[in-house]
Protein backbone atom coordinates (compact mmCIF):
# COMPACT_ATOMS: atom_id res chain seq x y z
CA UNK A 1 0.00 0.00 0.00
CA UNK A 2 1.46 3.44 -0.86
CA UNK A 3 0.03 5.16 1.90
CA UNK A 4 0.46 4.30 5.07
CA UNK A 5 -1.36 6.73 6.87
CA UNK A 6 -4.01 5.02 8.17
CA UNK A 7 -6.53 7.50 10.47
CA UNK A 8 -7.81 6.62 13.78
CA UNK A 9 -10.16 8.04 16.33
CA UNK A 10 -12.62 6.85 19.23
CA UNK A 11 -14.98 8.36 21.72
CA UNK A 12 -14.45 8.62 25.20
CA UNK A 13 -15.47 5.07 25.61
CA UNK A 14 -12.72 4.03 23.10
CA UNK A 15 -10.14 6.24 24.30
CA UNK A 16 -7.82 3.92 26.13
CA UNK A 17 -8.05 1.51 23.59
CA UNK A 18 -7.39 4.04 20.51
CA UNK A 19 -3.94 5.21 22.24
CA UNK A 20 -2.89 1.42 22.31
CA UNK A 21 -3.63 0.87 18.85
CA UNK A 22 -1.83 4.40 18.01
CA UNK A 23 1.18 2.61 19.22
CA UNK A 24 0.61 -0.62 17.82
CA UNK A 25 0.26 1.45 14.43
CA UNK A 26 3.51 2.32 14.42
CA UNK A 27 5.19 -0.62 15.49
CA UNK A 28 3.36 -1.73 12.53
CA UNK A 29 5.00 0.75 10.24
CA UNK A 30 2.16 2.80 9.69
CA UNK A 31 1.52 6.83 10.70
CA UNK A 32 -1.37 7.27 12.50
CA UNK A 33 -3.51 10.39 11.59
CA UNK A 34 -4.84 10.87 14.92
CA UNK A 35 -8.78 12.72 15.16
CA UNK A 36 -9.44 12.41 18.62
CA UNK A 37 -10.66 11.95 21.12
CA UNK A 38 -8.15 13.03 23.45
CA UNK A 39 -9.43 11.85 26.49
CA UNK A 40 -12.07 10.23 28.76
CA UNK A 41 -14.33 12.86 28.80
CA UNK A 42 -18.05 12.41 27.44
CA UNK A 43 -17.89 13.21 23.79
CA UNK A 44 -20.11 12.31 20.70
CA UNK A 45 -18.76 9.09 18.46
CA UNK A 46 -20.81 10.29 15.33
CA UNK A 47 -18.32 13.08 14.88
CA UNK A 48 -15.19 10.89 15.27
CA UNK A 49 -16.36 8.23 12.97
CA UNK A 50 -17.37 10.93 10.28
CA UNK A 51 -13.57 12.43 10.79
CA UNK A 52 -12.40 9.22 10.07
CA UNK A 53 -14.45 8.49 7.30
CA UNK A 54 -13.99 11.74 6.10
CA UNK A 55 -9.81 11.53 6.03
CA UNK A 56 -10.25 7.93 4.16
CA UNK A 57 -12.62 9.49 1.37
CA UNK A 58 -10.69 12.42 1.17
CA UNK A 59 -7.55 10.21 0.19
CA UNK A 60 -5.49 11.69 3.68
CA UNK A 61 -5.39 8.39 4.86
CA UNK A 62 -5.60 4.59 2.96
CA UNK A 63 -7.55 3.26 6.03
CA UNK A 64 -9.09 3.81 9.39
CA UNK A 65 -9.53 2.53 12.59
CA UNK A 66 -13.20 3.87 14.92
CA UNK A 67 -13.36 2.69 18.28
CA UNK A 68 -16.08 3.48 20.64
CA UNK A 69 -17.71 1.54 23.15
CA UNK A 70 -19.66 -1.44 21.08
CA UNK A 71 -17.79 -0.32 17.54
CA UNK A 72 -21.42 -0.20 16.05
CA UNK A 73 -22.61 3.43 16.65
CA UNK A 74 -19.31 4.82 15.45
CA UNK A 75 -19.38 2.52 12.60
CA UNK A 76 -23.06 3.46 11.35
CA UNK A 77 -21.71 7.13 11.73
CA UNK A 78 -18.64 6.47 9.13
CA UNK A 79 -20.84 4.26 6.48
CA UNK A 80 -23.06 7.42 6.19
CA UNK A 81 -20.02 9.33 4.15
CA UNK A 82 -19.97 7.77 0.13
CA UNK A 83 -17.32 5.12 -0.41
CA UNK A 84 -16.82 3.94 3.29
CA UNK A 85 -17.01 0.87 4.32
CA UNK A 86 -16.92 0.37 8.03
CA UNK A 87 -16.84 -3.03 9.39
CA UNK A 88 -17.50 -3.72 13.27
CA UNK A 89 -15.22 -6.85 13.78
CA UNK A 90 -14.68 -8.17 17.27
CA UNK A 91 -12.11 -11.31 15.92
CA UNK A 92 -9.25 -11.72 13.60
CA UNK A 93 -11.96 -13.74 11.18
CA UNK A 94 -14.01 -11.45 11.05
CA UNK A 95 -11.52 -8.47 9.84
CA UNK A 96 -9.66 -10.62 7.56
CA UNK A 97 -13.16 -11.37 5.64
CA UNK A 98 -13.95 -7.53 5.80
CA UNK A 99 -11.18 -6.78 4.04
CA UNK A 100 -11.01 -9.56 1.82
CA UNK A 101 -14.57 -10.37 0.97
CA UNK A 102 -16.04 -6.49 1.39
CA UNK A 103 -12.87 -4.26 0.82
CA UNK A 104 -13.69 -2.85 4.29
CA UNK A 105 -11.63 0.50 3.95
CA UNK A 106 -12.63 1.24 8.07
CA UNK A 107 -11.68 -0.90 11.03
CA UNK A 108 -14.52 -0.68 13.65
CA UNK A 109 -14.02 -1.85 17.55
CA UNK A 110 -16.20 -1.96 20.58
CA UNK A 111 -13.81 -1.44 23.24
CA UNK A 112 -16.45 -2.81 25.96
CA UNK A 113 -16.63 -6.14 23.76
CA UNK A 114 -12.74 -7.11 22.59
CA UNK A 115 -9.47 -6.58 24.68
CA UNK A 116 -6.36 -4.60 24.04
CA UNK A 117 -5.12 -8.10 22.60
CA UNK A 118 -8.12 -9.00 20.38
CA UNK A 119 -8.31 -5.37 18.95
CA UNK A 120 -4.45 -5.40 18.04
CA UNK A 121 -4.13 -8.84 16.16
CA UNK A 122 -7.66 -7.34 14.33
CA UNK A 123 -5.83 -4.27 13.75
CA UNK A 124 -2.58 -6.45 12.17
CA UNK A 125 -5.35 -8.76 9.98
CA UNK A 126 -7.14 -6.02 8.70
CA UNK A 127 -3.71 -4.03 7.55
CA UNK A 128 -2.15 -7.36 6.11
CA UNK A 129 -5.32 -8.24 4.01
CA UNK A 130 -5.80 -7.89 0.47
CA UNK A 131 -9.53 -7.24 -1.14
CA UNK A 132 -9.89 -10.83 -3.37
CA UNK A 133 -11.54 -9.05 -5.99
CA UNK A 134 -13.13 -11.31 -8.39
CA UNK A 135 -16.40 -12.43 -7.32
CA UNK A 136 -16.68 -9.90 -4.72
CA UNK A 137 -16.08 -7.04 -6.65
CA UNK A 138 -19.76 -7.34 -8.05
CA UNK A 139 -21.26 -7.23 -4.68
CA UNK A 140 -19.09 -4.53 -3.15
CA UNK A 141 -20.06 -2.66 -6.45
CA UNK A 142 -23.44 -2.50 -5.15
CA UNK A 143 -22.87 -0.87 -2.20
CA UNK A 144 -22.05 2.24 -4.14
Amino acid sequence: MSNTSVAIASDHAGYPLKAELVAALGELGYTALDLGADGAESVDYPDYGQAVADAVAGGRAALGVIVCGTGLGIAMAANRVAGIRAAPCWNTTAARLARQHNDANVLALGARLVGSEVARDCLAVFLETAFEGGRHQRRVAKLG
